[in-house]
């Protein structure tokens, strides 16, 4: 059934692009029309009267737009029935006619913009399929503002390709830069139309986050942009975990749980694949999880409570709880920590208990007191071994 589908084209040809191209095609033709009925009575006026070239196209523009300035004007028989034939029933006319095309075309692209049926000329762009069931425009203001905070990522253009905001993007998405394509990821035209193929990243959202069902579309979705070679440059949404691998196998880059609070993670599964592991595990008890331990910290350095940590096989620190009851995250590595709590990264299936993680500081002080010692006894050596050559 998902066989025989031709690849993503850009230039395919939608429904509705023969109407601008129709304005386009008229406005271009009478252009060529009025520049042909200039030049031929620039050249006229030329022969005809005693004016110069420049004089002839002074008067044949200014006679155009019907200014007049009267500081030139036809006074042969031949010229002054150019000017009637030519410019007050041709190229007058004929430049009414090009302004009434392009404030018809220019509301025929408001319009469509608006309902979300313009096909933009997009490249290195991030495409977003499908809109969240429930608080979608929360979740599209939070991934741009997000996206746009990582660096080399502050100008990139986001395209959503959706069945929502029919009537037009909330004024917010707008005010984010966010434009939409009205239609679905299932359909090999709407695709194309947001230039799937030249795109910088993809990603496909579950059209409902709490129905395993969704998976279903999901996969259609992706196996349509991995059939275009398109797969390593795919995040999808997968709400059931035994169909992760199926996903992964047809070659989608990465695959997430939706988070529909955090578009944070997406994010950054979209900018620094795998760290949505890391992200994910913090939520769940399966692998790792973060824990916290209240206990006193006053006489060690961020990097030695780190290393203690490591070195005993417990885990990972996070972050510490200040005297203020402050979470602070990253440290400076050689600041000493003064605080009453570690948040430390453990293993699901052997949280250590507090007696452990104490043990190993205090062993960690103790190696530490003693490197100390033997550093100024290796200082002391050496002291004595510099005055000794000196005498």
């Amino acid at each position: 059934m998902l066989r025989n589908r031709r690849p993503l084209n850009p230039e395919h040809q939608l429904s509705h692009l023969p109407m601008s191209g129709i304005i386009r095609s008229r406005i271009k033709r009478l252009f060529t029309i009025l520049a042909t009925l200039l030049v031929t009575q620039v050249l006229i006026i030329w022969a005809a009267e005693d004016l110069t070239l420049f004089e002839s196209a002074w008067m044949t523009m200014t006679t155009l737009v019907t200014v007049g300035y009267g500081d030139f004007a036809p006074q042969t028989a031949i010229g002054r029935i150019s000017t009637i034939l030519m410019m007050f029933i041709g190229s007058i006319t004929l430049l009414t006619l090009i302004v009434s095309d392009y404030i018809e075309y220019r509301f025929y692209r408001r319009e469509r913009i608006l309902t979300g049926r313009w096909i933009y000329a997009m490249k290195d762009h991030i495409v977003i399929i499908n809109t969240p069931k429930t608080g979608g425009e929360q979740y599209f203001a939070r991934f741009a503002s997000q996206m746009r905070s990582v660096p080399g990522y502050e100008t990139v253009p986001i395209m959503i390709l959706t069945r929502h905001f029919p009537t037009g993007l909330p004024p917010e998405l707008v005010d984010s830069g966010l434009v939409h394509f009205h239609g679905s990821g299932s359909d090999p035209a709407a695709l194309a139309a947001v230039h799937a193929g030249s795109a910088r990243h993809i990603i496909i959202l579950a059209a409902d986050e709490a129905d395993p069902s969704s998976d279903s579309l999901t996969f259609d979705i992706a196996h349509r942009l991995s059939e275009s070679n398109l797969g390593q440059k795919v995040t999808a949404e997968c709400v059931r975990d035994e169909n992760r691998e199926r996903f992964t196998t047809m070659g989608v880059r990465t695959v997430i749980r939706p988070v529909r609070t955090y578009p944070e993670i997406m994010v950054r599964s979209v900018v620094a694949p795998g760290s949505e592991k890391v992200l994910e595990d913090l939520f769940n008890y399966q692998n790792d999880h973060p824990h916290r331990y209240e206990i006193d910290l006053d006489d060690l350095t961020w990097a030695d409570i780190v290393s203690a940590l490591i070195r005993h096989g417990i885990g990972t620190a996070l972050a510490y709880i200040d005297e203020n009851n402050e979470v602070v995250c990253h440290p400076d590595t050689n600041e000493e920590v003064e605080g009453k709590g570690l948040i430390v990264l453990v293993k699901s299936s052997e949280t250590p208990d507090v007696s452990v993680v104490e043990d190993a500081l205090a062993r960690y002080r103790e190696f530490i007191k003693k490197w100390h010692e033997l550093q100024d006894q290796a200082a002391e050596e050496e002291a004595i071994a510099d005055k000794a050559a000196d005498q």
